[in-house]
């Protein structure tokens, strides 16, 4: 490759940062430059992104249903549009790859616009939105899941790779699963990089309502948004339970390591960073998104042994305190269920999307040579 930078366009949540960063550490381990391109709330995950330069566009995000709000919609896009034409124009990279979210459409259609080599890698299960609307366009499509369901007429595109992973997720994959020699179950749950109300309402009073020899030897450590970290911590103390609460953990990888048992959202990260390390979970996908793609990944881990679904609306106290009581009890059960998990994990997720990208920037570099 010459000396040009592979140009990262992700959204602004942990879901699609996470992945970009884990494939900027694999190209700057074979001394390819990149470059991220997303939006302004991302900046507060990027402070250890190993990018050269970070950019900043607008991107058309359709919340509304109202003539306005898509019009202004529109607008943004167009103008974001316009200013990723000029970035790609003044950064020239050998190839862009999304990660999905609105802020990756403008980065890719300027990609498309100029005649730039693309892919996009799509993490879940199902083709969100932007990544559907943007499939046709780029040249290859890189699949997370192996389950990923495209349009006949895309599949061709499709190579799968797995999600990458950050290198702390590596390192975490290397602790094996915890023996409970001191007689302590430890239980982590989490919500997403936004964390979610429902664990804070169902978690909390079912451990509490554990039998005491149960309740006595559990150790929480929860993720919460800031404003039911209170009311987590006095319903754990007064149930005289450990507990460690906080909205994000910047070493999740390592709790997830230390802890027996996960439950969770199914993010696309969050199944694939248990996989990779190798630790059971209950997975309580989000039940209203419009394409239930938590819903398909979190079907992946239950069908590899390593997870088990349960609907949101039967995610109770009373289910959970049931279902808690019998696996503090199972270790050789929750042991298995963690060797499937891990069976399913790609480590070298990174390494694979990385290839594919230099090879997508190669062929096009060997086109223009011939032509």
């Amino acid at each position: 490759m010459s000396d040009s930078p592979i140009l990262l366009a992700a959204g602004g949540t942990g879901g699609h940062l996470f992945p970009a960063e884990a494939l900027a550490h694999a190209l700057a381990a074979r001394g390819v430059a990149a470059e991220l391109v997303t939006e302004e709330r991302a900046l507060r995950y990027g402070g250890g992104f190993p990018a050269r330069a970070m950019h900043v566009i607008p991107a058309g995000t359709p919340r509304g249903g109202s003539v306005i709000a898509k019009a202004r919609a529109v607008a943004r896009l167009a103008i974001g549009t316009a200013q990723a034409v000029a970035l790609l124009r003044h950064v020239k990279p050998a190839a862009v790859i999304g990660f999905g979210g609105y802020p990756t459409v403008p980065p890719l259609l300027a990609a498309s616009y100029l005649g730039v080599p693309s892919a996009l890698h799509e993490a879940n299960g199902v083709v969100g939105k932007a990544n559907r609307f943007l499939a046709g366009r780029v040249d290859r499509i890189a699949a997370g899941l192996p389950t990923l369901d495209v349009p006949p007429a895309l599949r061709e595109k499709v190579v799968v790779t797995g999600n990458p992973v950050r290198p702390n997720v590596i390192d975490a994959a290397r602790t094996p699963y915890p023996a409970c020699d001191d007689g302590v179950f430890r239980l982590l749950v989490a919500g997403g990089s936004q964390g979610a109300r429902v664990m804070s309402d169902i978690v909390p009073p079912a451990v509490a309502a554990l039998p005491d020899a149960l309740r006595a030897n559990i150790a929480v450590v929860q993720q919460a948004r800031p404003e039911d970290i209170a009311r987590v911590e006095a319903i754990y103390a007064g149930a005289g339970v450990r507990a460690e609460i906080a909205p994000f953990f910047a070493d999740f990888p390592a709790r997830v390591a230390a802890a027996h048992y996960v439950i969770a959202r199914a993010g696309a990260s969050t199944v694939s960073e248990l996989a990779v390390i190798g630790r059971p979970a209950m997975l309580v996908p989000l039940p209203h998104a419009l394409d239930q793609d938590q819903t398909a990944n979190a079907a992946f881990l239950e069908q590899a042994g390593g997870a088990e679904t349960v609907p949101q609306s039967d995610f109770t106290p009373e289910f959970l305190t049931r279902r808690l009581s019998d696996l503090i009890g199972a270790p050789g059960r929750l042991s298995a269920r963690a060797e499937a998990a891990k069976r399913v994990g790609v480590a070298d997720a990174a390494e694979r999307l990385a290839d594919l990208i230099i090879g997508v920037a190669g062929a096009d570099a060997a086109k223009r040579r011939q032509g």
